[in-house]
């Protein structure tokens, strides 16, 4: 997939079905089932002349088998028949989509016009399907890179000076002197302190859909102009907005705007600002299909 569609063309893909009136807000919410290994997703989608519903597994006790956390399956539909048309690999998609969906939101919301500093939490597949993505949109000048596992991590810096890019491992203080922070991993408590973030850097955490899961701490939503997929799903999922919330410290009119408001241009672009900008991402099921016909047109070419 990675090879049909580059990250650049996966976040083009997304972008069009925004400007070609696709809602968000009318997308299907994730259907979730609790199942002895884990948690099984349903997300099915439909617009224009396509439709598609993915399976997807979270297995949090595969990491200590060596296996992927995320297993799965999408079936891409004709629309007006719902005849099969293609069976793509559901990990493969989700690793395209989500880290196509943090370059579209980087496109509107990062700065412009010099290199950039990242630090990046994680070090599996989103980690590495970010550290893909980000370049296509924003020249890095260096990226740190904070995970649990230090084989892992360094793996990650190795890749990242493969690509042109000084890189190093290091801590989440590192958060203090960055232009980007990606926050790409399983977490359920905040990675860093969101007092340090300084103003005008952007944070984009897609690590967590569950409502009391969170990469963010209460300190930095408070503080940032926020941007999401959809409020409906924010509202349902983003447990960095809904503990918060819950906490009193923001209310359910704190999110600035969305990806289409972003698209669409009713959101200024990226600039130097006065706050930090936070990109929450859930993962919806209307990118998977956006990505997933994408890769299917490639390959019909």
């Amino acid at each position: 997939m990675a090879a049909l569609l580059p990250p650049a063309a996966a976040a083009d893909a997304l972008a069009a079905a925004l400007r070609d009136g696709l809602d968000p807000e009318a997308c299907p919410p994730r259907s979730a089932v609790p199942v002895p290994g884990g948690e099984l997703l349903l997300m099915p989608a439909a617009s224009g002349r396509y439709a598609g519903v993915k399976i997807a597994g979270v297995a949090p006790g595969n990491a200590a088998r060596g296996l992927p956390r995320i297993t799965g399956s999408y079936l891409l539909l004709d629309g007006p028949t719902l005849r099969p048309l293609a069976l793509l690999d559901g990990a493969a998609l989700t690793a395209l989509r989500t880290p196509a969906v943090s370059a579209l939101a980087l496109r509107h919301l990062a700065p412009r016009g010099r290199p950039l500093r990242m630090v990046l939490f994680g070090s599996g597949p989103q980690a590495h399907g970010h550290l893909a993505a980000v370049p296509a949109v924003r020249e890095l000048a260096e990226v740190v890179v904070v995970g649990r596992r230090a084989a892992a991590a360094e793996d990650l810096v190795a890749r990242a000076r493969a690509l042109g890019v000084p890189a190093r491992p290091g801590g989440p203080g590192d958060v203090a002197a960055a232009d980007l922070v990606l926050c790409c991993t399983s977490s359920r408590e905040p990675l860093f302190d969101g007092r340090l973030v300084r103003e005008g850097a952007v944070v984009v955490a897609v690590g967590s859909h569950e409502p009391t899961a969170r990469e963010t701490d209460t300190a930095l939503v408070r503080r940032a102009a926020v941007y999401v997929e959809s409020r409906a799903a924010a509202l349902r999922e983003a447990g960095d907005l809904l503990v918060p919330e819950a906490e009193g410290a923001i209310g359910p009119g704190h999110i600035t705007g969305t990806l289409a408001d972003l698209v669409a241009g009713r959101q200024p672009g990226g600039g130097e600002r006065s706050c930090p900008q936070l990109f929450k991402s859930v993962g919806m099921a209307w990118e998977d299909l956006a990505v997933a016909v994408a890769v299917y047109e490639a390959a019909a070419v």
